[in-house]
């Protein structure tokens, strides 16, 4: 098997250098183009060999959690610099059939029905729930923050984040109804309800989150402002006069595009307006790393703005603004990753040695993506009519400008 990695490696770098130490003793550099990036990998076995080229997005990522590979003499952070930047570029043979295959299989996989998709979020927000505290803010917002800023903390970006989509919700009035999709535990309920007047129904499907942002809200004195619900988006018979919706797009599977977008087509009153934040890719539609779908988000994918933008279309609803949001998320997550990693010990006791390896190793190829790998995330304002909101984008920044500071 030896001799097989080493002909693909041979094949595969074609940018920096990666070297590697053999289960055997024997090491061996593969030079691309340029001396940087810069990494080296010890295969301790040669099962993390076979890792290396039969279904190597899933195996690879497993080897590393069962400690049967480990960067030599650097980081994670800069072994999978070299990974990720020539799979992005070349890939190698049987790497490239595998990723053919689940973009062929990509709807089915995904088509998430109601049971799938409540098991799919248990499996990731319910776990214990220190284990969040360890390295998200304190509102625990757990998706892309927004540096205003390059100087921000962490907390100011979040803040900054809920406001800025705040303004596009174009609160223009206390007492508007305002459904959140995926509403988390609760934070951007509690800032739209506390800061704006608004009436939230907030919705999730993990029960986690559901008993957290229901004690939140009413330890911060709104429970008769913000109501949470655990249902499904397919669920909801309301309509209401704002929709907004943070990283749950994410989950919803490319196999339910339509039907996501015609539910927040009914739910939206006609003069309303929608905010979808998500993640996304710049480099068109593909797959969801097997890895990524086994271990941390089961039926999720990050979905091209390409067919994003068709099934809005499918829906008849307007897209009255698009904003790509590039580095941000990559900020946002080297400060998780960076606090997560201080916390190891307390992870290890919480869990084990095994997840602290799998979640770290979410964590940088996540950060990574965002650098080398084309993810991006996108803000889309929808209505259902052209007249919903003004001419011009002014009023957005009138209104994030008036924003009050704390969050």
């Amino acid at each position: 098997m030896r001799r097989v990695v080493d002909a693909l490696m041979r094949r595969f770098i074609m940018f920096g250098r990666l070297d590697i130490l053999y289960s055997d003793g024997q090491r061996v550099t593969y030079q691309g183009r340029g001396a940087e990036p810069a990494a080296a990998m010890h295969l301790m076995t040669p099962r993390a060999e076979r890792a290396m080229v039969i279904n190597s997005g899933l195996a690879f990522g497993e080897s590393y959690m069962d400690g049967e590979i480990a960067p030599l003499d650097c980081s994670l952070e800069e072994l999978l610099s070299v990974l990720m930047l020539n799979i992005n570029r070349t890939g190698h043979i049987v790497n490239r059939l595998e990723g053919a295959t689940r973009y062929a299989t990509r709807k089915w996989a995904q088509f998430n029905t109601l049971a799938g998709s409540r098991r799919n979020v248990a499996h990731h927000y319910d776990l214990n729930g220190r284990l969040y505290d360890l390295f998200l803010d304190p509102d625990r917002q757990y998706s892309c923050a927004y540096y205003a800023r390059d100087d921000m903390t962490l907390e100011e970006a979040q803040v900054a984040k809920k406001h800025h989509i705040g303004a596009k919700l174009n609160l223009d009035r206390p007492g508007l109804r305002v459904l959140d999709i995926g509403c988390g535990w609760g934070g951007m309920a509690l800032t739209l309800a506390r800061d704006y007047g608004a009436q939230v129904t907030g919705i999730t499907l993990s029960k986690e989150q559901f008993e957290v942002a229901r004690a939140r809200a009413r330890e911060a004195g709104l429970a008769d402002r913000i109501t949470i619900e655990l249902r499904d988006y397919r669920d909801v018979r309301h309509q209401y006069d704002r929709i907004v919706s943070v990283g749950m797009f994410e989950h919803v599977g490319v196999g339910q595009f339509d039907r996501f977008f015609r539910a927040v087509r009914e739910c939206l009153l006609p003069d309303g307006v929608a905010l979808l934040h998500s993640i996304g890719r710049m480099d068109g539609p593909g797959s969801t790393n097997p890895w990524l779908d086994k271990y941390i988000f089961p039926g999720g994918y990050s979905p091209a703005l390409s067919e994003t933008i068709a099934a809005i279309e499918r829906a008849d609803l307007w897209v009255t603004d698009c904003e790509i949001l590039r580095l941000h998320y990559a900020k946002t997550i080297a400060e998780w990753r960076h606090r997560f990693e201080a916390r190891r010990d307390e992870v290890v006791e919480m869990y084990d040695a095994r997840f602290y390896r799998m979640f770290d190793l979410y964590l940088v190829g996540a950060e990574l993506s965002f650098r080398v790998q084309g993810h991006m995330n996108f803000q889309l304002q929808l209505t259902r009519s052209q007249t919903a909101v003004p001419l011009t984008r002014d009023y957005m920044v009138d209104r994030e400008r008036a924003a009050p500071a704390q969050g």
